[in-house]
């Protein structure tokens, strides 16, 4: 499998998993936390927890420090948004995936999130929200339109509706939503939810499981990364000039950290998480979208929406 990666924002950002696990001698990478954490819905939430909360300290200390140079800025999304720039411009970068889309009540928080952050960022790109998407499985990125044709095929109709269809009868919970952060994009994050008894299946257990049917069907799955993260990006950086000095930038933070004070208060449970109350189960509205083409800021084409309850 030949990559085709341009000059991509991603291939100088670095996901690296924060939660204290090491994947690397697992063929299923995602048995690795499942096993570390015993199998215990808690124990999975704390890691996704420690690995966001770390993420973000390690990135403020950066973006506040006195001598922080600059954001990373999408040059191929600059490109599309700005046609001058190179007229004809086309993403050349085709991926598969498999995205759980946010409903409704999800699409409004992030809506009321991302013009908060507008107030001190007016230039901030920020993702439509019928575009949003929380990327359960990559099966490809960056390749060619044939090449990732070809992936289809070797995935076959009987594993891709299987896929689709997953969440129908394999419900995962998401609770405590958070402004999660680096110096390329800002999203939404989540925590698997483990106050209720179906909890013992969470987000984590469902990647798992898509990644499972997919090696079954003879795929070689290459994702840029298995962290134990599940965000929805809602804005990416398009120049320096909102964040182009530590005042500036301090504004930033400050914003960040308002309204996820803000989630928290409203949106958090407050008396176990066992308990009514904003969360998302994936697979509410829309079951699973299997997508093809050029995806990275939720375009695409749909090759199978699967069932949702």
């Amino acid at each position: 499998m030949v990559a085709t990666l341009p000059d991509s924002v991603d291939a100088k950002n670095k996901f690296e998993d924060l939660s204290g696990v090491d994947i690397t001698k697992y063929e299923n990478p995602y048995d690795a936390l499942i096993e570390a954490c015993k199998n215990d819905p808690a124990q999975i939430q704390a890691r996704y927890e420690t690995h966001r909360v770390t993420r973000n300290a390690q990135q403020k200390a950066k973006i506040i420090a006195p001598d922080f140079e600059d954001l990373l800025i999408d040059p191929i999304l600059k490109k599309l948004e700005d046609p001058s720039i190179e007229p004809g411009f086309m993403d050349p970068r085709n991926c598969l995936v498999f995205w759980a889309r946010p409903p409704g009540h999800i699409r409004d928080l992030v809506g009321r999130a991302q013009q908060e952050l507008r107030k001190v960022a007016p230039h901030l790109w920020l993702m439509p929200l019928q575009n949003l998407h929380l990327t359960a499985l990559e099966l490809c990125h960056s390749l060619t339109f044939p090449e990732t044709e070809a992936i289809v095929s070797s995935l076959g109709s009987p594993a891709y509706t299987e896929m689709t269809d997953y969440t129908l009868t394999h419900r995962a919970r998401l609770i405590k939503p958070t402004l999660s952060y680096d110096t390329a994009a800002i999203a939404l994050s989540f925590l698997p939810a483990a106050g209720k008894e179906e909890d013992n299946f969470t987000y984590h257990h469902l990647r798992r499981d898509l990644f499972s049917i997919a090696k079954r069907a003879g795929v070689q799955v290459d994702s840029r990364y298995v962290v134990p993260s599940s965000h929805i990006t809602i804005g990416r950086f398009l120049g320096q000039g909102d964040h182009d000095s530590i005042e500036k930038r301090k504004a930033w933070m400050e914003k960040i950290e308002e309204v996820n004070v803000w989630l928290e208060k409203e949106f958090w449970p407050s008396n176990g998480e066992d308990e009514e109350g904003f969360e998302w189960v994936v697979g509410m509205e829309k079951g699973l979208d299997f997508r093809q083409g050029t995806l990275w800021y939720g375009g695409g084409e749909t090759i199978r929406l699967g069932k949702g309850f």
